[in-house]
């Protein structure tokens, strides 16, 4: 698989000075942690669930999480699970694993991590790992044991996704100390660990609140200051942290919109771009688009989707401008080792050798995987490549 994979090969070639690079669920895990994109969450009792992956992958997406936590009806778990056994078998018979996205299966409770395994059998071959819900020291170390005991019955890797989310992790009181715990907790386990992702709607349901489509997390501060801490502790470029993916987008449809447009409309002036910035707007994907921006910025990769319409913004929003990787091939230059300054080579800032190494190391990554743009290409270009198809 890869990134923009769905789209025709001349087409990339007229928007990418470096395509994506393929990857397979058997890559190295630093890899795949960046490679994860946009995640698209899908409950474990849709009946056709296995047409709806191929679907899905054939539009794009790359990495998918089967939920059977908060998503189904307390009632359902049990359909849902047997359901999931009978769409992996399905999707084993009729396909490759190279057609099928990175897949993971979202849990409630321990002990369904080894259940599950045993009875997927040969199509267990299918599956990335497990999401963890509500991961705290003392419920991770339980989800982290049965994944070891799934691993070693299977023969096959599989990966851990915690979800940070608990009311523990938002309580000022006790948020360093739970923080303190999840991260010996993960470390221990770092192999397993693919990346820790952020459950925003968990931390504000603790508070009763719901930001609206004209707002991104970050403009709610009790949400913005988990984050902020989140990265702090787990998110560190020195060798400790950990890929932390960006926060749910909930919104999919027209509503009534409080305040402007967020989107400017210079990037979107020429030809029929007007056309896919109103229907952007009108589809509330402005906000989603301002928030992967603040992700990023705030030292997040990739975000949970609920819906299939936010998967391409993502991956366009991924894709490494011509700039800044300029900068990042500038920065690790072998002659640059000792330090200093520079003027980038598109004389418009200026790069200091040391400070910038970990950003530049992390960006060539992302190059690796989501591409790098041509230099006259941009966002708008990538999405509206990537909405065609």
């Amino acid at each position: 698989m890869r990134h923009f994979g769905h789209i025709p090969s001349a087409s990339r070639a007229g928007l990418f000075h470096q395509e994506p690079a393929e990857f397979t669920a058997d890559s190295p895990a630093s890899t795949l942690a960046v490679a994860l994109g946009a995640t698209l969450y899908s409950p474990a009792t849709r009946p056709r669930l296995a047409d709806d992956v191929r679907k899905q992958a054939a539009r794009g997406v790359v990495s998918m999480v089967l939920c059977l936590e908060d998503s189904i009806d307390d009632a359902d778990v049990e359909a849902a699970e047997a359901n999931l056994v009978r769409q992996f078998a399905d999707l084993a018979a009729a396909d490759a694993p190279q057609d099928v996205p990175l897949l993971f299966i979202r849990v409630r409770e321990p002990h369904q991590i080894t259940d599950l395994v045993a009875r997927l059998g040969d199509s267990v071959r299918l599956l990335s790992g497990f999401v963890l819900p509500k991961f705290t020291e003392t419920r991770g170390r339980a989800f982290l044991e049965s994944l070891t005991v799934a691993e070693r019955d299977s023969g096959r890797r599989l990966f851990a996704m915690p979800v940070l989310e608990s009311p523990e992790l938002l309580h000022l009181e006790t948020r360093a100390a739970t923080l303190a715990g999840i991260a010996a907790t993960v470390d221990k386990h770092r192999e397993r660990v693919l990346a820790l992702r952020l459950g925003v709607t968990d931390f504000c349901s603790a508070y009763g609140l719901r930001r609206s489509p004209d707002m991104t997390a970050y403009d709610v501060q009790l949400v913005a200051h988990v984050i902020a801490d989140v990265v702090n502790v787990l998110g560190r470029s020195d060798g400790t942290g950990f890929t932390i993916t960006g926060p749910v987008w909930e919104y999919f449809r027209l509503g009534e919109r409080m305040f402007k447009p967020q989107l400017r409309r210079s990037p979107f002036l020429e030809g029929r771009a007007e056309d896919l910035r109103t229907a952007l707007i009108e589809h509330d994907l402005d906000g989603l688009l301002r928030e992967i921006e603040l992700d990023r910025a705030n030292g997040l990769l990739g975000k949970t989707c609920i819906h299939p319409t936010h998967v391409v913004p993502v991956h366009a929003l991924s894709v490494v401008s011509h700039e800044e990787y300029s900068d990042a091939q500038d920065i690790l230059r072998p002659e640059r080792g000792g330090g200093g300054v520079m003027r980038s080579a598109y004389t418009n800032k200026m790069n200091e050798v040391k400070p910038h190494r970990a950003w530049a190391e992390r960006t060539l990554l992302r190059a690796e995987v989501f591409g790098v743009a041509k230099e006259d290409v941009g966002f708008v270009d990538l999405l509206t490549a990537g909405l065609a198809g």
